[in-house]
């Protein structure tokens, strides 16, 4: 889909895989805006009309054909479905392409969008994917087809280190990639649906209402494994793969500084709910192994701070939160016993 909203509005809100060329600029929308409520909308449209002109229209113009071009069954929209639309439309086909728009534009597709999340929500049967941290539910939920990957549409893992090099999605974007997952679920005949078990938030972005009054009262599958494996899989996810992130998004340098700063940034959102005395010895583990590993030493020090607070922070944590949910595990065993019991669990449905 072709987006000519401003800029501004696009990074407010938009959908999967849209691409944004906008018909005016953060400065000419504002501009354009300014003389409608001062002076109503003939005046705006001159206003516009005289922002946009000459090579400046020309310009994006030949951005919005190479778009249509390459995409020939594509739609273009604006906000509402108003002006701005009819106008690209209108530019495209004085240049040879004619190319649909949205009625009802951006806000029509996120309305839509709402009621539908709401709606599907309520005829899918979830199940919910539990259990202690590191223990591996996240590689359970990539390895289910019929999955809603919260932490993977939100990107972020969830927890205080759960942060990634790539930026979160804003709410909207969250929302709306929520209800075309969704959907997509449905279309492919999938009405039992697999979902980690989270907290009210992932990340900055907050699990719509509708969705966690459902999960919880879902079928809950609960993952074990043994400390030295969960471990071992806190160090690969959160420690390893997350230096490898940071490097490959900003470069070895600035990667590492900022890959040093989150882990200590992380562990010191932790302080009040660890204890000053705790954290203080943490962060001295955490400090040890990460100038041994900037020194070529590895990250097996790494350990010496992930498995503390394992076993003092949230596994007791964990264990409170199960003891306060109203039903117990419909299933508990390891990754692979529980990757097994969904896939027939969603075969027989």
């Amino acid at each position: 889909m072709l987006d000519v909203r401003a800029p501004i509005e696009f990074a407010q809100g938009s959908f999967p895989n849209v691409v944004n060329l906008p018909l005016m600029t953060d400065d000419e929308r504002q501009a354009v805006g300014l003389a409608y409520k001062e002076k109503g909308q003939d005046a705006a449209i001159a206003l516009g009309y005289s922002l946009v002109n000459g090579a400046t229209k020309d310009i994006r113009v030949a951005q919005w054909l190479r778009f249509t071009t390459a995409n020939p069954t594509g739609v273009l929209y604006c906000f509402r479905g108003g002006l701005r639309s009819q106008i690209s439309q209108q530019w495209l086909a004085q240049a040879g392409m004619n190319y649909p728009r949205i009625l009802g534009g951006y806000k029509a597709m996120r309305q839509y969008l709402i009621t539908a999340f709401e709606e599907n929500v309520a005829q899918t049967a979830f199940t919910v994917v539990g259990g202690l941290t590191g223990c591996g539910k996240t590689d359970v939920i990539r390895a289910i087809k019929g999955k809603l990957d919260l932490e993977g549409i939100a990107r972020h893992r969830g927890s205080s280190f759960g942060g990634r090099a790539e930026s979160q999605p804003t709410q909207i974007d969250f929302e709306n990639q929520l209800s075309i997952h969704l959907l997509k679920l449905l279309d492919q005949g999938f009405h039992n649906v697999a979902i980690e078990d989270e907290s009210n938030l992932v990340g900055r972005c907050a699990i719509p209402l509708v969705l966690r009054t459902k999960t919880q009262s879902s079928p809950l599958v609960w993952v074990t494994a043994p400390l030295e494996e969960r471990v071992e899989r806190i160090l690969r996810d959160y420690v390893i793969d997350l230096h490898d992130d940071y490097v490959d998004a900003f470069g070895q340098v600035a990667g590492r500084i900022k890959y040093q700063a989150h882990l200590t940034k992380s562990l010191y959102n932790l302080r009040k709910r660890l204890g000053l005395a705790r954290f203080d010895e943490l962060n001295g583990f955490l400090n040890e192994a990460l100038n041994a590993q900037m020194s070529g030493g590895g990250f097996e020090l790494h350990k010496r701070w992930v498995e503390p607070l394992l076993t003092q922070y949230y596994d007791p944590m964990y264990a409170y939160q199960r003891q306060q949910k109203a039903h117990k595990p419909h299933f508990e065993g390891d990754a692979q016993s529980v990757i097994a019991f969904l896939r027939q669990r969603q075969a027989s449905r």
